[in-house]
């Protein structure tokens, strides 16, 4: 089966290059030099010229401080180029796997959220995505929108190297503690939506529509981010470290964050067979794959 990937150079496009080789699975990835989101020739001449049977969409303008300062460029990157993906798709009679984020809520609910629940993002960059999720509905029906949230593994920049490099170099951490989510391991993620594009071709037919996958259980940052300090020490990587509670308002962002931002995954596992990871032992298992 042949993949189109976009966004082959962030974390969940490595995992997926990686997985996709260890499977034997034919997959063109772009790097960001040779196709720009933002330029609708290029990217249809690229998905033309490989003739894929899925394409997977991973790229997203994802600095949500700095797009409350970029809104064109964050809606250019996550509103209109997953639109024309979706046109090319339609048009080529081939699904789209599109990733999303639990930044579409707005942190008001108390329970996990439903792919029903109605969106209501907070910042410019939850609303780019929100729009993005509404161009794919819109332009092919064939189509899976996969939510996922607080995302971490060992490449780019992600909260959990940050913790670890900041342990390394500090003796106290101050962390927010009043915004509640689920972290999730990008390779576990890579792993289901390769299981999911693999089935878009064989019977029986897929339920199109929107899914939600992230790490199993729910944490505050401070949560998380106590759990790398004491998984650092128990493997000797670090000395003595407090890390610290703050609430948000000790620690003020350009962006709004949802509160609460827990996302239900029953919907993936019912339709599909795939569970998740209990958030704790994906991140250990990304700390393994750490240098050092």
């Amino acid at each position: 089966m042949k993949l189109f990937l976009t966004g082959g150079e962030g974390q969940l496009g490595t995992e997926l290059i990686r997985l996709a080789a260890a499977a034997g699975v034919e997959l063109a990835a772009p790097s960001m030099a040779a196709m720009d989101l933002t330029d609708p020739g290029r990217v249809e001449a690229l998905f033309s010229s490989f003739r894929p049977a899925a394409v997977i969409n991973a790229a997203a303008y994802t600095a949500v401080d700095r797009a409350e300062a970029e809104p064109q460029l964050a809606f250019a990157v996550n509103s209109a180029a997953p639109a024309h993906l979706a046109r090319l798709c339609a048009r080529a009679g081939i699904p789209l796997l599109h990733v999303s984020t639990d930044y579409v809520f707005d942190g008001r609910k108390r329970t996990p959220y439903l792919e029903e629940d109605p969106v209501c993002p907070l910042g410019v960059y939850g609303r780019s995505k929100a729009d993005g999720e509404a161009a794919v509905r819109r332009e092919v029906k064939e189509h899976l929108i996969i939510r996922t949230a607080w995302l971490y593994s060992p490449h780019g920049v992600n909260f959990l190297k940050t913790v670890v490099r900041l342990a390394s170099e500090r003796e106290e951490l101050r962390i927010v503690d009043d915004q509640i989510g689920s972290p999730t391991c990008a390779a576990d993620l890579a792993e289901a939506i390769l299981a999911i594009a693999c089935r878009c071709d064989r019977p029986p037919p897929i339920p199109w529509g929107t899914y939600h996958y992230c790490g199993r259980g729910e944490t505050s940052w401070f949560g998380l981010a106590a759990h790398i300090v004491a998984a650092l020490a128990a493997r000797r990587r670090i000395g003595p470290v407090r890390v610290a509670p703050i609430p948000t308002r000790d620690y003020p962002t350009p962006a709004a964050r949802p509160a609460y931002s827990v996302l239900d995954c029953s919907r993936i596992q019912a339709v599909f067979g795939i569970s998740t990871r209990p958030w704790q032992s994906g991140v250990e298992m990304t700390l393994d794959r750490l240098p050092g």
